[in-house]
């Protein structure tokens, strides 16, 4: 059983900042890929970040020089600073990981997790 605990959402101005953060918990036996995504209403569900456990990273073309993803290994966590935010980046936010895990037999298999989501609106 894997758990996600989002937090950092909000209201803030256009030129606005903040800062995500995505807890795992749970049974991870190796936490490989984290990753923040976004679905604004009407749209689809797309990739904003995402970092490997090196530290690789990879953006949106849309989020490239605004956002920045880092991730503590030994605290399980992901964050995401979003600095000149815009209104077009009001969506809900979601984190992602892939891990090696045990599935419901037990054996060891590469499985992924959703969060629950947060919302971030940018709004004058």
């Amino acid at each position: 059983q894997v758990q996600l605990e989002e937090s950092g959402g909000g209201t803030v101005s256009p030129g606005g900042s903040l800062r995500l953060s995505c807890v795992a918990s749970g049974t991870i036996l190796s936490l490989d890929v984290m990753g923040w995504y976004r679905q604004a209403p009407g749209k689809q569900r797309e990739l904003v970040a995402t970092i490997t456990m090196r530290g690789s990273t990879n953006y949106a073309d849309s989020v490239k020089g605004r956002f920045t993803i880092s991730r503590d290994n030994a605290k399980k966590t992901a964050y995401l600073e979003m600095n000149r935010l815009k209104p077009e980046d009001t969506a809900v936010y979601y984190c992602k990981v892939d891990y090696l895990g045990q599935n419901s037999d037990y054996e060891y298999e590469d499985l992924e997790y959703w969060g629950q989501g947060t919302q971030v609106t940018v709004s004058s």
